[in-house]
């Protein structure tokens, strides 16, 4: 049996609600059962579905974005993309109506998206390993175990990346030695891990879930969640240091980098840029059809970003 399996924890109430519930949904007289998973200490929260759209990024003496278009366009869970080093093409996760999350790929122009993992287990956050060779993927496996894989990039001969390091939530990559990963918890967790080694070491706590490589630099940042302000930090992965780097708007949760530096954010239907310090509006999307923006990733180019909208309501 096929297991529609996804978990996306919500940091600010420290517990998990469903993207889609941990078990099956499978149709029995035209209705979809579906499994929830009981929360650690917050109501569930029902997720509505997401869409990817993707428009033209340019870095000048201001940054400017162009008009979205939406290169998923189906009902349903369509998210977490990552550009392929090219920038040609986009990897993302897809729930579909029977069958567990896996990776995909579709053109930064549309066009019918092809599928890369076909797994029972269910496969999230594809990453590019520094070879290029590979994707590192997020997988719950059959047990409901969380762990980093490795798949090559036509999907097949799945390996393990991290034997022993569980549940992992997040991940990225700074050089081929050094990974940082969000670990589930009460509270969550930011540790360094050594690949080759699995050697790791807890930096922080109560943090978000982005994770995201500084262009140019042995260092990522992250979200340390507060009270009353959250703040985009960064860890450099040489000292084991930590630093701010500007405190994140209000509501928001992700956050990405330019090759060229800048610091981008989402609030509602804007996309903001760190500037001056201050956050300035670089995009509204107000009236194009697209509602709440989440995640966000730029390509290694600099032409094009990638948002994540909650489908739009109808009006």
């Amino acid at each position: 049996m096929r297991r529609v399996c996804s978990v996306e924890f919500n940091p600010r109430w420290r517990t998990a609600h469903a993207e889609v519930a941990r078990g099956s949904a499978r149709r029995v007289g035209g209705l979809a059962a579906v499994f929830a998973i009981v929360t650690l200490s917050a109501p569930l929260a029902a997720q509505s579905g997401t869409e990817i759209w993707v428009a033209p990024l340019r870095e000048a003496a201001a940054a400017s974005i162009g008009a979205p278009v939406n290169v998923t366009r189906r009902p349903g869970y369509d998210n977490q993309p990552t550009f392929t080093p090219d920038g040609r093409a986009l990897w993302f996760t897809r729930i579909g109506a029977e069958a567990p999350a896996d990776i995909w790929r579709v053109g930064v122009d549309g066009g019918a998206p092809t599928r890369v993992t076909v797994t029972d287990e269910s496969e999230y956050s594809a990453t590019p390993t520094p070879d290029g060779r590979a994707l590192s993927v997020i997988r719950v496996e059959l047990d409901s175990t969380q762990r980093l894989w490795r798949f090559p990039l036509d999907g097949s001969a799945p390996s393990l990346v991290l034997r022993t390091l569980r549940p992992v939530g997040y991940h990225v990559w700074v050089g081929e030695a050094t990974l940082g990963a969000f670990v589930l918890g009460d509270p969550n967790a930011l540790v360094l891990v050594d690949p080759r080694t699995e050697r790791v070491d807890t930096l922080a706590r109560d943090i978000g879930r982005a994770l995201m490589r500084v262009p140019g630099r042995d260092a990522f940042t992250f979200l340390q969640l507060g009270r009353d302000t959250s703040w985009i930090s960064e860890v450099d992965v040489r000292s084991r240091t930590i630093r701010r780097v500007a405190p994140a708007p209000r509501g928001s949760d992700y956050h990405a980098w330019t090759p060229g530096g800048r610091l981008l954010a989402t609030q509602g239907l804007r996309v903001l840029v760190w500037v001056d310090g201050r956050w300035d509006t670089v995009l509204d999307v107000t009236g194009r059809g697209m509602g709440t923006l989440s995640r966000l990733a730029v390509s290694p180019t600099g032409d094009r970003i990638a948002l994540v909208a909650d489908e739009a309501l109808p009006r």
